[in-house]
């Protein structure tokens, strides 16, 4: 069995993430099963777990983590503190040659570490097997939910960064009276999966998207919108997701329905910026575009939902879009719609979203790099080692070179 040292970072990013990779319980449980394994924990005064919760099960903290085999944190590390020869794991954002983490990419060659980047990390269809997606969508959906209440005055609720967790983010649902209004909600990942456990916890019926364009309620409802129901090849009936995916150029909205019927939309689909917009703002001018309020947990800017001119915080998650003068307003005027696209949304909740990721990179991560990474999870998840960077990788040459 190999024995391993894992380094939990104090994040050093500002502004600060309270977010961490492994709860003290998960330290705990992985320790328990794994023998060979230590694991110690970098203190920190803003962590959503705080040290003495970590010492309580057990936790070692240390300061210099020079002697840590692996170390692990959330976002980006300052390029001047990493130490050189080591394997790190956090998401970089530098994948898509990010230019404000060039000298990040820079540093990590020069050090010669193993960057092995979160979101790289995928199963052998190339499917991503560890984020915080679940909880975007999971606060996404909640915060279109209070914007909607603020925007027709009909409820206030405690803003999900000043819940302790998430049970206290549900009780605050429970005071939630919404009238019959109709939510379109597209997308089918784990974002929107995470959004629709909001929307379940609300009691929110399901209908067919048939049903939602047809039929009138006496309920609140919610269709889900997969991209056979929001986008077309013209000419062409027989929808091709693969095809989709590959030339997403090729296709035509056909969201534009749905505008008419939707009071809130929640935006939670993967977007290729090939792919056309979901509306346009020639659309929004029409007298029967109906939809009030847009979470776009996508976030996109001047994306797929053209509203988006911004990221919004998560102090200050609403602004306004103005439909007559297409800038920005105040979020709840009547000729605005009120648009929420918080770019960080797993931090308003993070004693919850780290533990379900912690869930996820101890059952789909850990027993790789406690054994043989027999289906190369992790190979294939390094963008460099030992100052090169990996075949899948080199696209990156130019924005690597030091």
């Amino acid at each position: 069995m190999t024995k391993l040292k894992i380094g939990v970072l104090r994040e050093e990013k500002s502004p600060p993430d309270m977010r961490v990779p492994l709860t003290p319980l998960i330290c705990a449980e992985l320790t328990k099963k794994y023998p060979h394994l230590q694991i110690v924990v970098q203190p920190s005064t803003i962590r959503c777990y705080a040290d003495s919760e970590y010492t309580a099960f057990g936790v070692t903290l240390q300061e210099n983590l020079s002697d840590c085999d692996v170390l692990m944190g959330v976002k980006e590390v300052p390029y001047e503190q990493l130490i050189p020869n080591k394997k790190y794991f956090f998401f970089s954002h530098t994948i898509k040659k990010q230019p404000h983490n060039k000298k990040l990419m820079q540093a990590l060659m020069r050090k010669k570490i193993e960057m092995v980047d979160y979101e790289t990390l995928t199963d052998k269809n190339n499917n991503r097997i560890i984020g915080f997606g679940r909880y975007a969508g999971v606060v996404g959906a909640y915060n279109g939910i209070l914007g909607y209440g603020l925007k027709y005055d009909l409820f206030r609720l405690k803003p999900a960064n000043q819940c302790r967790d998430r049970a206290e983010m549900e009780e605050e649902l429970k005071r939630v009276k919404l009238p019959n209004i109709k939510i379109a909600l597209t997308g089918g990942g784990r974002v929107a999966n995470g959004a629709i456990e909001t929307l379940s916890a609300l009691r929110i019926r399901k209908v067919t998207p048939e049903e939602y364009l047809m039929s009138s309620f006496r309920e609140p409802v919610y269709c889900q919108l997969n991209p056979r129901d929001y986008v077309e090849r013209e000419g062409d009936h027989n929808f091709d997701l693969h095809d989709f995916f590959k030339h997403p150029e090729h296709f035509n909205s056909r969201f534009v329905p749905y505008t008419k019927e939707t009071d809130l939309y929640i935006s939670s689909h993967y977007w290729d910026p090939r792919s056309p917009k979901m509306f346009t703002t020639a659309d929004m001018k029409a007298n029967d575009f109906h939809i009030s309020v847009i979470a776009d947990i996508t976030c996109d800017i001047n994306g797929s939902v053209p509203t988006t001119i911004r990221a919004s915080s998560i102090a200050s998650p609403f602004y306004g879009y103005n439909i007559k003068s297409d800038a920005e307003d105040l979020p709840f005027s009547k000729d605005t719609i009120c648009i929420m696209a918080v770019d960080n949304l797993p931090c308003e909740l993070p004693r919850d979203s780290s533990d379900d990721f912690g869930k996820d990179l101890t059952e789909r991560v850990i027993p790789y790099l406690m054994g043989a990474d027999t289906d190369k999870i992790i190979e294939r998840a390094t963008i460099c080692k030992q100052g090169l960077l990996t075949p899948h990788f080199t696209y990156l040459s130019d924005y690597a070179q030091i």
